[in-house]
């Protein structure tokens, strides 16, 4: 967990996955089978047709902090199999995630998820939502931890 800057929250979480980076670049855009995939994602709903590249977007429903909440994603960078970039607008917040994936040695990778908050529209965060970003933080940093988990589970049990 670091901050990048006063307003901006970023969290960023890798591990070694014993599976190719095409096969690992598969189980992640995958947006059907998702909820299938990541425990901690309950339902996606796919909002462009096609396969999955620069301008792909979907609805993303988690449970998280025992809530649910849905945040649309947006592809807005897109290097198969090396890497991606979503990004999220939601209650005056902007959202980055970046997912790169390394070769690492034979036949594994190195998967490396980066996330960041930072108030939209070049707005200053107050207090209450500097504290709540540093809360926050916390959960994504396990919740991101989780996905990894659920991904090389996945992607190695297919193996």
């Amino acid at each position: 967990m670091t901050g990048t800057g006063t307003d901006t929250t970023s969290v960023v979480v890798e591990r070694r996955v014993a599976a190719s980076p095409g096969r690992v670049w598969e189980a992640i855009t995958d947006l059907k089978d998702m909820p299938r995939v990541l425990s901690g994602v309950d339902r996606v709903e796919v909002l462009t047709p096609g396969g999955f590249d620069v301008g792909t977007r979907w609805r993303e429903t988690r449970r998280m902090l025992g809530k649910e909440a849905t945040e649309e994603m947006t592809v807005t960078e897109c290097e198969p199999p090396d890497r991606y970039v979503t990004v999220a607008d939601s209650h005056g917040m902007h959202y980055v995630s970046e997912l790169t994936l390394t070769p690492d040695g034979s036949g594994a990778t190195t998967l490396r998820m980066a996330f960041s908050a930072r108030p939209a529209g070049g707005r200053s965060a107050g207090f209450a939502a500097r504290v709540l970003a540093r809360f926050g933080a916390k959960a994504v940093a396990r919740a991101l931890t989780k996905d990894l988990a659920d991904i090389a589970r996945t992607v190695e049990s297919r193996g």
